[in-house]
């Protein structure tokens, strides 16, 4: 698998960031939340885990009414905010050409597991099938990535774009007015099979304004490049294992210690690491353990490894490592 597939632009999560802080959340949470600070969202090649933009909706769909949030993403997000993605899905003879040369960039903005999906010759289907499991955040996720290939039509030919039918997963909420408003159609179903918008065959095969088979071309060649040289940030954990293995190094294997070498506070961590589903405990027993095999495979004694990895003497690692595969250390 390729190191991107599991991340997301820059452009989008800041997208995403900045509509939560517009929503009133907190700066402390967007602080907690990995790979949201400007100087790591300055870098366009910088690729930041998808953990990290999911945490983000979620902040995003309890601070704004749903349905209703995805689209003030969307509002948010002129032509060229995604920057080369935008233009690659506006560029082109004609909008359903534009979506088809896009869809194998789609890793651009957004991990390869988040599927974007075309169908027809005439009316146009646009799909969208995300990996996420929480039904809110699937969501709030679906309306803006629906509204916003609704916008990115209407500003590529230039026409009042209405779509013929918007679908979505999830079940009808007791209202949904500003949906109807936002995509200009009350043709609108819920508890659907997949969430899709179609455009109408007369809109999907109209003249884009920027009909540059040049430029398309040239878009798709930066594409490439940006794909080839982006750089996956360390997840959460990634991070928080380096910052635990230099504590167990340095003899101060303590859970502040290791907030500390990660600028969070205690409280954050301990969020952080449930988030991941898993604990400090079962942390530093896992890094424990593997050291533990790496040391005594070099041939250090038990009573050594055992003051190495914080072990109150040897008797209490021997009792560990049982613990840990059933049968106990060799060393001596």
């Amino acid at each position: 698998m390729d190191p991107i597939d599991s991340t997301v632009s820059t452009h989008l999560l800041r997208l995403v960031r900045d509509s939560a802080r517009r929503a009133g959340v907190a700066e402390d949470q967007l602080r907690a939340i990995h790979g949201t600070d400007d100087e790591t969202l300055n870098g366009e090649l910088n690729r930041i885990p998808l953990s990290s933009l999911v945490r983000l909706w979620e902040l995003l769909a309890h601070a704004l009414p749903v349905p209703g949030a995805g689209i003030a993403v969307v509002d948010a997000a002129p032509l060229g905010t995604l920057n080369t993605w935008d233009y690659l899905v506006t560029t082109g003879a004609t909008l359903g050409d534009a979506l088809r040369n896009a869809q194998p960039y789609h890793r651009l903005v957004t991990a390869a597991g988040e599927a974007f999906t075309l169908d027809g010759d005439g009316d146009l289907t646009v799909g969208f099938g995300t990996t996420v499991g929480d039904p809110k955040v699937v969501g709030i996720l679906n309306e803006y990535v629906l509204a916003y290939y609704l916008r990115r039509a209407r500003e590529a030919t230039g026409r009042p774009v209405r779509p013929k039918l918007v679908s979505f997963s999830s079940p009808a909420p007791q209202q949904h007015s500003t949906l109807a408003a936002a995509f200009g159609t009350d043709r609108i179903e819920f508890g659907a099979a997949a969430d899709t918008i179609v455009f109408d065959a007369a809109d999907a095969t109209a003249p884009l304004i920027r009909p540059d088979p040049t430029l398309a071309g040239l878009l798709r060649s930066h594409a490439d490049l940006v794909l080839a040289t982006a750089k996956p940030i360390p997840g959460p954990m990634d991070a928080f294992r380096i910052a635990l293995t230099a504590a167990l190094e340095s003899g101060d294997l303590t859970l502040d210690a290791v907030a500390r070498r990660l600028l969070l506070s205690r409280r954050s961590l301990q969020r952080q690491l449930a988030d991941q589903g898993t604990t400090w405990r079962h942390e530093v027993d896992l890094i424990r353990y593997e050291q533990a095999k790496r040391l005594l495979a070099e041939g250090r004694s038990t009573s050594t490894v055992a003051v190495q990895l914080g072990f109150t003497d040897d008797r209490a690692l021997r009792k560990a490592f049982h613990r840990w595969n059933g049968t106990s250390p060799t060393g001596h």
